[in-house]
């Protein structure tokens, strides 16, 4: 039978049920990665299944998150994950060498395997025609442990590209097509699947940058074929042996089929402050800037910076524009400043950044108060930036380097006449500049056995989560809209040093919600949990959008909610959810979400019973003395882990047998 390339991965690594859309798949995992804002959770859980070293092919925990290292918090991380994966037989890839997504794509990630990260743009992957998934960091810890990976069989949206991208058009635009077209909701349970005479027009760069900002889609993940643009690009990596060709049947089929004729597409922007709020650059051209942030692991590879370097030499960026670059990796740094494009940037008054996540996640450069700040990063919530209020915008290298010259935004199709610019060919080299030294390699077991893990006073042990009543009698803590992030459940930027201490963490959950002079979150879920009370979010569709992290339910867990209404609850989330015994609910009726309010008092009779064998559990609101039905949309695995009190829980049991 005729199989999808997505299909064809998962079929080769199928452990347990089937790859058939809506079943439960168990997959191997061949690699995984990790990140210090999740990593250090990761790592202690992983610690805490008693398993000594891990079981895949290749585990690499990398530095990239916090590297601010204002306080203590974040250097007790990174001496933490440095000696818990020499400890645990991982790749070390120490502060300074880059980017999880863009470093694993240069030196690690292989065609046609699986891997697992603990960030939720781990799919840049699949630039290279891997299956690459995000996900919480305990099930990271499990695929380490040698456990399976399991998850609803997605559904495959072939996306045909046919054409080749005109000058000053950039495979940013291709995503942010994409995303004007499916939005970043209601796309639970499908994978994006690219093919057509079009692919092999795009470079592994360009490709990486459609598959990593697939995941404002919220799709499980995006693949491309391996063909010729994926070995040339492993051959000058230096690792021609990783290389294998793959591809979807000829005549494979596809739920639905997206056509994109790359030679019609213009540049474009996601406006404030939603990746699929998507214009054309031409439609909002004229808008004065104040900031240009370019990097992420969105765009900073080096054909991305060579092509802002080109651009720039000899010109002077707007007197106006606080322009920064932040080279994805160390590799990138090492040949920019090997051939003089660091210095034409810094001429043309670039503030060169570390090679790291830095102001994508809120780690510094905030821009002004109404400011309009342009970066060619992947997300655009409101404050991510650090601003309140912030007027982000999404755009291409090409699309911020043509504003950054101007001071206002700018289609970079008018550079030519404005500067007399012609639009730089940059092609991908034929060998990159590989210096390996700040990737620490695992140890024998024989050594590994003599490292001693450094934990730090400000890295805490996370709580487990206690059992699941049979009767749920609780109190909507809180009542939200639609496209609730992680960013809103859990703040980052300045507050990200503290995941590694989910007590104080736990102290900032929805602060964006908390009002002042009025009790928290944190307090009103610690008064219910005092009282035996339980909390429970109600929330609006496509609740738990964006990052990966495990702390937005980790914290609220610790505060005492165990259970989310909601009309539709994202992936990642929803797994996250369950693994902390957090009872994922959606509305049977959505129009019974306009009938709660916060404070009402909601009970769930016969909980766990439901969650054994039923698709929906009646809940009572005691305060309007009215009762509705809410699904229970699980798999007999995720009750498993909800019955046996969490996913640490029930993999300690399967353990023991």
């Amino acid at each position: 039978m005729a199989q999808t390339l997505a299909y064809k991965i998962l079929s080769e690594h199928l452990a347990a049920g089937k790859v058939a859309p809506g079943g439960e798949s168990g997959i191997r995992i061949d690699q995984t990665l990790t990140q210090d804002a999740t990593g250090t959770t990761a790592f202690l859980l992983f610690e805490s299944m008693g398993v000594p070293r891990v079981k895949t092919d290749l585990s690499v925990s990398y530095i990239d998150h916090n590297m601010a290292q204002f306080g203590p918090e974040n250097h007790n991380d990174h001496l933490y994950l440095q000696t818990v994966a020499a400890r645990s037989g991982v790749y070390h890839s120490r502060a300074g060498n880059g980017i999880c997504h863009q470093v694993h794509l240069e030196r690690f990630g292989k065609p046609g395997a699986t891997l697992l990260g603990s960030d939720s743009h781990t799919p840049t992957g699949g630039g290279l025609g891997m299956i690459a998934i995000g996900a919480g960091g305990l099930d990271v810890a499990v695929a380490m442990g040698g456990g399976l990976f399991y998850m609803t069989c997605p559904k495959v949206i072939g996306v045909k590209l046919t054409g080749k991208l005109p000058d000053w058009v950039a495979a940013k635009d291709v995503i942010l097509k994409l995303l004007s077209i499916l939005s970043t909701k209601g796309n639970v349970g499908w994978v994006v699947e690219y093919f057509g005479p079009g692919v092999e027009n795009l470079t592994v760069p360009q490709r990486a940058t459609i598959t990593n900002m697939g995941a404002e889609l919220g799709v499980t993940t995006s693949v491309f074929p391996s063909d010729e643009q994926t070995r040339k690009f492993l051959a000058a990596q230096k690792r021609p042996e990783d290389f294998r060709p793959l591809a979807a049947d000829p005549d494979a089929e596809y739920e639905r089929i997206i056509e994109i004729d790359l030679s019609t597409l213009e540049p474009m922007a996601a406006c404030p402050s939603s990746p699929d709020n998507v214009k054309t650059v031409r439609q909002i051209a004229g808008t004065p800037v104040g900031q240009v942030v370019i990097g992420s692991c969105t765009n900073s590879s080096y054909t991305d910076l060579m092509t802002v370097a080109k651009v720039l030499k000899g010109r002077q960026a707007d007197h106006m524009v606080e322009l920064a670059v932040a080279p994805g990796s160390k590799e990138v740094l090492n040949m920019l400043a090997k051939n003089g494009a660091i210095c034409d940037m810094i001429s043309a008054g670039v503030r060169i950044l570390e090679s790291s996540c830095g102001p994508c996640i809120g780690q510094g450069f905030s821009p002004a108060n109404d400011v309009v700040t342009l970066r060619t990063f992947n997300r655009n919530f409101a404050g991510r930036t650090g601003t309140p209020g912030d007027q982000a915008y999404l755009v291409s290298p090409e699309t911020a380097v043509a504003s950054a010259l101007t001071g206002k935004i700018t289609d970079p199709r008018e550079l030519p006449q404005l500067f007399d610019i012609e639009y730089p060919r940059v092609t991908m080299p034929d060998e990159f500049l590989i210096d390996d030294s700040m990737i620490e390699k695992p140890l024998s077991p024989q050594q590994a056995e003599k490292v001693e893990v450094l934990r730090g006073p400000t890295i805490v042990v996370p709580d487990a989560p206690s059992p699941l009543p049979d009767d749920l009698t609780g109190q909507a803590i809180i009542k939200v809209g639609d496209k609730i992030t992680t960013d809103h459940i859990m703040p980052a930027g300045g507050f990200l040093k503290l995941r590694s201490n989910v007590p104080e963490y736990a102290k900032v959950v929805f602060n964006c919600f908390n009002e002042e002079g009025k009790p928290s979150f944190a307090q009103r879920g610690l008064d219910l949990k005092n009282k035996g009370l339980a909390g429970i979010i109600v929330a609006g569709q496509s609740y738990g959008q964006g990052s990966s992290r495990e702390h937005a339910a980790l914290c609220p867990m610790y505060l005492g909610v165990r259970a989310v209404l909601a009309k539709s609850i994202e992936r990642i989330h929803k797994a996250n959810l369950i693994n902390f015994c957090i009872v994922p609910l959606e509305f049977a009726d959505p129009a019974d979400y306009e009938k709660i309010d916060a404070d009402d008092a909601l009970e769930i009779t016969g909980l766990t019973a439901a969650i054994a064998d039923k698709d929906s559990i009646t809940v009572a609101n005691k305060t309007k003395d009215f009762q509705f039905q809410a699904r229970l949309l699980l798999s007999t695995r995720d009750r498993d882990i909800l019955l046996a009190g969490g996913k640490l829980n029930y993999t300690k049991k399967q353990a023991d047998g």
